[in-house]
């Protein structure tokens, strides 16, 4: 029976801001190690036997990183589904398990979220084999972390006693306990962190989908069969998805089915869920202190310290967290780590695009970095990678000028094509036509400046993209 990964990548990861952001989020991003959280999560799956490739169910905003990223670690047959707006973790599972449905009999969903770690591969690969003896039963299996403090931040399982050895019956979910919940729950033994991690035969999980959530079903069923193909990706239909319902598989299914068990998950686990926890699993100094990029440091001590933007210096602080990119500063005390999303938030309700947008902004064919910009200008350096082209369009409230400062570029500008090397430029006026391509083996870049009485983004009027986004922006 085929073990076919469900990767659910449509998070935010809000708590991580302003490093993580819903244009760029922590499942995208190199925390933990030199692979992304995505790449780690699908490479600690070598190994395991009859392993499908996987479906990662994401944003449709995210379709390009995740099929790039899952290129860079040689995985060139997975099966993206783009979800029209987020829902939760139910619906995502649900149109997943139903496109396993369309090609394969029948196989065991194994449900992994995209941004999480976990050190110990060989125990994490002795809890699957577990779950999978259990999933033969036509168990609905769920990985509880075993718990290594009395942690708020998590749900609990509730397990019974007089269960097996290396799997047990669940008694009950319980929400995010208070510390004196929390404490009683680590001395008595018996709970485990809800991790977010199931397994299941596909038959098993939609029977028992159909018998709790109904209506879930049957417009995950719309989503899937009116669904289109769009380059390498599956655009779920769009009103269909919309409807569901925003809950998560616990509360539409877990908690009310009496089929669950449980397998204890021991393998140095985390769900990178706030700046105190990525700390946690960081590699620390003497002092306790964690530094990554240019950074000066004196009589500090349990701090941590991201300057991926210029010299950060911190001198006599502690229990600090810095977080310094080209757009955004966060100087954080760690007792109020969970408080970053109320940040994020209030930037949402002042309408301000850091809550969303970095700086610098990935596209399909490379990214662009917003340098300077004021009244009616707008300074960008934009990076087209070896053998991508920008769209041919055109912008209705500004010009532009480009200056290649290295590589070659073959640009469209009206009627003319033109190649231009280092040094060299062009002037494109407003309403003029035109497009950016590279068409050698190295990377392209040049500065645009804009100027006009609106510069932004949705200012731009495609008529050819070899991207497929002329309808989606």
């Amino acid at each position: 029976m085929k073990i076919v990964p469900i990767i659910l990548s449509g998070g935010s990861g809000a708590r991580l801001w302003p490093l993580s952001r819903s244009q760029y989020p922590k499942q995208y991003q190199a925390l933990t190690s030199d692979n992304t959280m995505l790449q780690e999560t699908i490479l600690r799956l070598e190994g395991l036997k009859e392993l499908s490739s996987p479906i990662i169910v994401c944003n449709k905003d995210h379709r390009f990183l995740v099929a790039e990223q899952c290129r860079e670690i040689n995985i060139y047959d997975p099966t993206i589904l783009l979800e029209p707006v987020g829902r939760n973790t139910a619906p995502a599972i649900a149109v997943a398990a139903l496109q396993v449905k369309k090609e394969l009999v029948n196989a065991i969903l194994l449900i992994l979220p995209a941004d999480h770690l976990i050190q110990d591969i060989e125990v994490f690969h002795d809890a699957i084999n577990t779950a999978i003896k259990q999933a033969k039963k036509e168990k609905l299996v769920t990985f509880g972390i075993v718990p290594t403090e009395a942690n708020t931040g998590y749900g609990y399982i509730k397990y019974s006693s007089d269960s097996g050895h290396d799997s047990f019956t669940v008694e009950k979910f319980i929400e995010k306990p208070d510390a004196h919940a929390a404490k009683m729950y680590l001395d008595q033994g018996m709970y485990l962190w809800n991790g977010g991690i199931f397994l299941f035969q596909v038959d098993v999980l939609l029977d028992e989908l159909a018998l709790y959530s109904p209506n879930l079903v049957k417009l995950a069923e719309v989503a899937i069969n009116n669904s289109s193909k769009d380059l390498d990706f599956i655009r779920l239909e769009k009103n269909a998805f919309e409807q569901s319902p925003d809950i998560s598989i616990d509360y539409a299914l877990m908690e009310k089915s009496s089929n669950v068990v449980v397998v204890p998950l021991d393998a140095q686990w985390s769900d990178v869920g706030s700046w105190t926890a990525l700390h946690d699993v960081s590699i620390q100094d003497n002092n306790g202190n964690t530094i990554q990029g240019d950074v000066l440091i004196e009589e500090t001590t349990n701090t941590y310290i991201n300057a991926g933007h210029h010299l950060v210096v911190a001198t006599g602080v502690k229990d600090l967290i810095i977080i310094d990119t080209p757009n955004a500063t966060l100087v954080l005390g760690k007792e109020y780590a969970q408080d970053v999303k109320n940040i994020v938030k209030k930037l949402k309700v002042d309408n301000r695009s850091e809550q969303f947008c970095h700086r610098k902004v990935f596209r399909p064919w490379g990214w662009y970095d917003s340098i300077e910009s004021g009244e009616n200008f707008q300074v960008k350096k934009l990076h087209v990678a070896p053998g991508c082209k920008l769209s041919l369009q055109k912008h209705h409230y500004r010009s532009e000028h480009w200056v290649v400062v290295s590589g070659v570029a073959t640009a469209t500008n009206g009627e003319k094509i033109l190649n231009l090397a280092k040094g060299e430029s062009t002037f494109i006026p407003q309403g003029v036509k035109h497009s950016l391509e590279n068409e050698t083996n190295e990377p392209l870049e040049i500065i645009e400046i804009q100027s006009g009485v609106y510069l932004g983004e949705d200012d731009i009027v495609r008529f050819e993209d070899v991207y497929g986004r002329l309808d989606d922006e």
